[in-house]
């Protein structure tokens, strides 16, 4: 069931186009807000300040936005937003509110608001902890056979956002002084939490994937999911490497963190390939027409964050040909970003239209 269906099932008609739009908000919607800021963020240390501002300056009118339709829409369509929230199939796409909340806080952190950084991580932890816990509570409880299925169900976005937490942690870590040590110990205990999340998903993930029949409504954007946490826990691993704690605790622990991070890297470059070939035979092979829903945003997040990673793991590494691969994807992420907006943008426009046409008659 779709959002728009699922909300007309628990929730008088909306009346007006915004009520329609607040009523079916996607939980997943940040996504918008993490591939606009992971692009911005690359294209930053690139060093095509321009086009990152530009993308800076769209993620500083969608952050804030899409924060406050979700609170409208907890306000006025709470049974609405409820469903999503005890809904296995959806329940993980919340988690995109943390990551969001993260990349958007690294972007002000690079344009030397270390403060309103400090302050988005803080809130991104809690939401992270009320989450963490709520989702599989409703993955143990209110799953059944018919329920989620770990393909459609989106489940890595917890992954995304635990790793999204160590990123944005490493930089805010010196900013609470005397508490900075368990910043930076709380952060290496997420970048594990990560790594066992991603371990117990992908698991599942293969299984379903490769040992049952998989038809082309199996096939879409949040597959790429998979890659996406693989390269973030990439980029929060160089991170992690390249950051100075100060503590020999944590410090000792970098030839793990070094051998770990390239794996990450190299399990999340083999996917790139089998996912192109599954869109090629959803949209080629088997003739499915490409539209526009939010759920594309989970595409051009990983696109984003592979070329992040692969620079990230280029210094880190010192192995400067990764630099060059971050070079060629930041701008295939781009591409990608515009055709997704130019997409939203028509969808947004045709929306309104049929809600008028429907009010018309």
């Amino acid at each position: 069931m779709s959002p728009s269906e699922r909300a007309a099932s628990v929730l008088p008609k909306p009346q007006t186009w915004s009520g329609s739009q607040i009523a079916t908000l996607y939980p997943g919607s940040f996504a918008l807000v993490m591939a606009t800021g992971i692009i911005s963020n690359g294209l930053f240390f690139e060093g095509h300040r321009q086009w990152s501002d530009a993308l800076f300056a769209v993620n500083s009118v969608a952050y804030p936005w899409l924060m406050a339709l979700t609170v409208l829409r907890f306000a006025r369509f709470r049974r609405a937003a409820w469903s999503d929230l005890i809904d296995p199939r959806l329940v993980f796409a919340f988690f995109t509110i943390v990551a969001g909340t993260d990349v958007f806080g690294v972007g002000l952190h690079l344009r030397g608001q270390a403060s309103a950084a400090l302050y988005l991580w803080l809130f991104a932890l809690v939401v992270w902890v009320a989450l963490i816990y709520f989702s599989f509570a409703v993955l143990t409880f209110l799953n059944t056979k018919r329920g989620a299925d770990v393909i459609h169900g989106a489940w890595l976005n917890a992954i995304v956002g635990t790793q999204s937490l160590v990123v944005l942690g490493a930089l805010v870590a010196p900013g609470p002084g005397d508490l900075g040590n368990g910043v930076f110990v709380l952060i290496h205990m997420l970048w594990g939490v990560g790594l066992g999340l991603y371990g117990i998903f992908i698991a599942l993930f293969a299984y379903r994937l490769f040992f049952f029949d998989v038809g082309p409504d199996d096939i879409t954007a949040l597959l790429w999911v998979v890659m996406g946490a693989a390269a973030i826990s990439t980029n929060a691993g160089s991170v992690l490497i390249a950051t100075d704690s100060g503590m020999p605790f944590l410090n000792a622990m970098r030839p793990f963190i070094d051998g770990v991070t390239l794996m990450m890297w190299a399990w999340a470059t083999w996917w790139i390939p089998l996912l192109v070939f599954l869109g090629i035979w959803k949209h080629g092979v088997r003739r499915v027409p490409l539209v526009y829903t939010p759920i594309l945003w989970s595409l051009v997040f990983p696109l984003g964050m592979y070329a992040l990673a692969s620079l990230r793991l280029s210094l880190a590494a010192d192995f400067p040909p990764l630099a060059d691969i971050s070079r060629v994807m930041v701008w295939v992420a781009l591409a990608a970003w515009a055709a997704t907006s130019a997409g939203l943008v028509a969808a947004t426009w045709q929306s309104y239209r049929d809600f008028k046409r429907s009010k018309a008659q």
